[in-house]
């Protein structure tokens, strides 16, 4: 499918479109491009228009200084949906990019149908609780890591993915890197993402900045939509009490566990989670 680009807030955002019928917005995590939804997309597409974009410093899209913060991201996405004519969309985040569409979500209701929050939370930290230091840690990480992949890429990418994925699946990806991984991906896909289309330290820092804007664990219960919640059992980025905590937070919201997967469960349980989503953005 071919890229194309929007002129969206004084910058360029990349995205491209998948399938016809009711649009399905997909927004992407920390570090990541559109396509970190590879696993998704043949089976959505079947149902949907999917529409898959870079956030700003991300991917192909645009990466300018200035400030970054969950308001300027829930904009692009208002943006991108107002170049594209369209009124509504269901609306899908994962990670970082639930956390944009949590923000989306409070300030612009009437531009979404059905959320689906994908392993994220609600905040860095509790509400009273300054979020600097575990930012500032998280952030610090991902420069290393980094500055790790520029050294080896397929060593310090295996190494990072054992946070990211459970250990079963991890001991394959290790074992394999070349084996595409329920036909779709391949460790060495994922390795060549990062290493043409990644982050830069300045882009990790401006994702790190916004983080320091997202807080909604005051204002969930505003959010009227329906909402499912993905959760992971083994998921040490956002765990799966975090993600309870949103749907306790949600009024009409229901909340599913993946079994045995890690934070990045979207590649590593793509059929059984692709189902979920299908099944509740049909009925």
């Amino acid at each position: 499918m071919t890229e194309l680009f929007a002129e969206v807030n004084d910058i360029k955002i990349c995205y491209d479109i998948h399938g016809q019928g009711y649009p399905l917005m997909l927004i992407h995590g920390f570090g990541d491009r559109k396509e970190h939804w590879r696993a998704q997309m043949e089976d959505l597409s079947k149902h949907f228009k999917v529409i898959r974009m870079d956030n700003r410093g991300a991917g192909k899209s645009d990466r300018p200084d200035g400030s970054y913060s969950m308001e300027i991201y829930a904009d692009d996405i208002n943006g991108l949906l107002k170049h594209l004519d369209i009124e509504k969309t269901h609306i899908i985040g994962q990670s970082l990019g639930g956390m944009i569409v949590q923000n989306f979500a409070l300030k612009y209701p009437e531009r979404i149908n059905k959320i689906i929050l994908i392993n994220t939370i609600a905040g860095v930290t509790p509400p009273g609780v300054p979020p600097d230091q575990g930012i500032e840690y998280y952030r610090d990480n991902a420069i290393a890591d980094l500055k790790d992949m520029k050294k080896d890429p397929l060593t310090a990418f295996i190494t990072k993915a054992k946070k990211s994925y459970s250990r079963e699946f991890w001991k394959q990806m290790k074992e394999n890197p070349k084996k595409k991984l329920h036909n779709i991906w391949s460790v060495e896909d994922l390795v060549e993402e990062k290493t043409h289309y990644g982050p830069t330290e300045k882009d990790i820092i401006h994702q790190a900045e916004a983080l320091r804007t997202h807080n909604t664990y005051d204002r969930l219960d505003e959010i009227k939509n329906k909402v499912l919640i993905i959760a992971a059992d083994k998921d040490k980025t956002c765990p799966m009490l975090m993600n309870k905590k949103i749907h306790e937070l949600i009024p009409n919201s229901k909340f599913i566990v993946i079994q045995k997967a890690g934070h990045q469960s979207i590649l590593e349980y793509p059929q059984i989670i692709n189902n979920y989503i299908i099944e509740f953005l049909k009925n």
